[in-house]
This record gives structure tokens, C-alpha cells and sequence, in this order.
């Protein structure tokens, strides 16, 4: 806002929105680790019985989340988004889609934005 050159407040939009398209990749990345993080300590050495199914069980989760990720990639309505994110069960699913409900609305605030900036400068 503090410049009057069109062309530079684009540039600086633009690099906001990397910015944030980075940010969410990050927390996507981060949110996987840490929900998927091994155990340790001796009480894995105890459950050694049911560490394969659980170890499926993490594998399942994950492969469930990328694609929830896929999934809201191609979503393009915050109404749709929001009734995943009140039939959403789990805390991860639930953080994926606020994240891309975010997303959405930066991207509206965004274009609605450069809308006003071109039919201001006419």
C-alpha cells in the first residue's frame, strides 16, 4: 500500500503468495512427520506383537492424507471445504482443510483486490 506502482505491488503479491503456497507445503510436510513420527522407548520393545498392524495402520494414515491433500487441491469452494472440515474426524484432517480454507480466501482477497486495482486505474 505504500507504493503507487502498480507493476511493484503486483511483484509483492506475487511473492506473498509464494510465500504462502511455501508456508502451507511446509506445514503439510511438518504435519506428516510429526503424525507419523516412530515411537521410542522400551514399550515398543513390549508390543512387538502388534507393531506390524501398526505400523500399516501409520502407513494407511498417511497414504489417507496425501490424498486429502490431493483432494483439496482441486477444491475451489470455501462452502464445500467447510462441510469437509465439519465431517472431518481427525485433528490432521481438520488442519489440512482450515489451511486450505486459508488458502481459498487469500486467493478471493487476492483476485478481488487486483480486480479493484484495474478498474480503479481506468
Amino acid at each position: 500500500e505504500a507504493t503507487l506502482d502498480l507493476a511493484e505491488r503486483r511483484r509483492i503479491r506475487s511473492a506473498i503468495r509464494e510465500l504462502q503456497r511455501q508456508e502451507l507445503e511446509r506445514d503439510e510436510e511438518a504435519l506428516a512427520s510429526k503424525r507419523f513420527r516412530p515411537e521410542r522407548g522400551s514399550h515398543r520393545q513390549d508390543d512387538k506383537e502388534n507393531w506390524p498392524r501398526s505400523r500399516r495402520l501409520e502407513e494407511e494414515q498417511q497414504t489417507a492424507l496425501a490424498a486429502l491433500s490431493r483432494q483439496l487441491e482441486a477444491i475451489t469452494d470455501v462452502e464445500e471445504l467447510t462441510k469437509l472440515l465439519r465431517a472431518a474426524g481427525e485433528y490432521e484432517e481438520r488442519k489440512l482443510i482450515r489451511a486450505a480454507i486459508r488458502k481459498l480466501r487469500a486467493e478471493e482477497i487476492e483476485a478481488a483486490t487486483l480486480a479493484g486495482n484495474s478498474q480503479s486505474s481506468r
